[in-house]
């Protein structure tokens, strides 16, 4: 089991985005002894990224379930023990493997609730990594939000930091709906202050980050760090973006979005998926839709190309959205009222 550093103030500490999510599932599996975490490695070997480490030696092979290779077996075996009376936490360990258990996922596991009348519900938790970076090639680095976002019944998280993960993981356990928590591969190790405690986080609801006035930057997930970039870069022009966070991509803090672009009049979203029908497109929509008469310029997508992502780290980059791509966003936007 890995040791965590010594707080730093008895209110919070250092801890890594898998550290974060670790504990999370610790707490909330002391907290509720009908949570139950099903996955492939997730039991004496931790998990490929550590993050169920220790929880198998601490709960036990009835509470922390190494599962077969199938996707399938695991959403099924999950929505049976959620339909009689366990949570669950599953661990896909890949998202471009949620195609094996689509059947599941969206015929039966989002649908529960609505073909029961109600009466059914179903408390599940989709921990699964999605993202590039680090050369894992075409099958292996695609994001899939817009999957779960079409889908009803399905509430889709992507934390940008390790405080977030935890506490929107712990939110995410006690919701009684099914929840996709898209995590990053690129984060896992990334440091960040945790609180201690409960620290729970309400799910639906964004944060700004930074404040500003000429336009507003709304990303998430990984693409956040982008966002923040291409501000503190545009600040040296005297360009003052604001950043939002979304942190819960449905359901949408639309009042958030919607107070920060009447207040700057421009808008750029920044995500890692590709553009065509990506997340963006929905979130330029109903951006259009709901502030069209403050708007200045057209909302504007910064994404990935629409080609599958290349296992050549020179060309995934070339396809994957830049720090540049954004800022050449904000300038073309600001054009617009020039």
């Amino acid at each position: 089991m890995f040791t965590l550093s010594q707080p730093e103030t008895m209110a919070e500490r250092n801890l890594t985005y898998a550290q974060a999510l670790n504990e999370a599932l610790r707490e909330e599996m002391s907290r509720d002894q009908s949570l139950v975490l099903l996955g492939e490695d997730i039991g004496k070997y931790g998990g490929i990224f550590t993050v169920s480490r220790g929880l198998f030696d601490e709960f036990g092979p009835e509470r922390v379930i190494d599962t077969p290779i199938s996707e399938g077996a695991i959403v099924g075996a999950a929505l049976g023990m959620a339909l009689t009376g366990y949570r669950s936490v599953i661990e896909i360990m890949f998202v471009d493997f949620i195609l094996v258990a689509g059947d599941q996922l969206f015929n039966h596991v989002g649908k529960a609730r609505y073909v029961s009348g109600g009466q059914r519900e179903v408390p599940m938790v989709v921990r699964t990594q999605q993202g590039s970076g680090g050369g894992k090639a075409a099958q292996h680095s695609q994001s899939l939000e817009a999957f779960f976002c079409h889908m009803p019944g399905w509430i889709v998280v992507a934390p940008s930091n390790a405080a977030d993960a935890k506490g929107l993981l712990k939110g995410a356990i006690r919701n009684g709906n099914p929840v996709a928590f898209l995590e990053h591969k690129a984060l896992y190790f990334q440091k960040a202050t945790v609180p201690l405690g409960d620290a729970v986080l309400p799910i639906g609801k964004a944060k700004v980050l930074r404040q500003g006035r000429d336009v507003t930057l709304i990303a998430y997930s990984k693409a956040v760090e982008l966002a923040v970039a291409a501000a503190e870069r545009l600040a040296k022009e005297d360009i003052q973006a604001e950043v939002i966070d979304l942190r819960t991509l449905k359901p949408l803090d639309l009042e958030t979005i919607v107070a920060s672009v009447t207040k700057t009049n421009r808008a750029v979203l920044v995500h890692e998926a590709h553009r065509f029908c990506g997340y963006g497109a929905e979130l330029a929509a109903t951006i259009q839709e709901t502030t069209f008469h403050d708007l200045d310029a057209p909302v504007l997508r910064v994404a990935a190309l629409d080609v599958p992502i290349p296992f050549n780290r020179s060309l995934e980059k070339a396809v994957l959205p830049q720090v540049e791509n954004v800022i050449a966003a904000v300038h073309t936007s600001l054009r617009g009222t020039q």
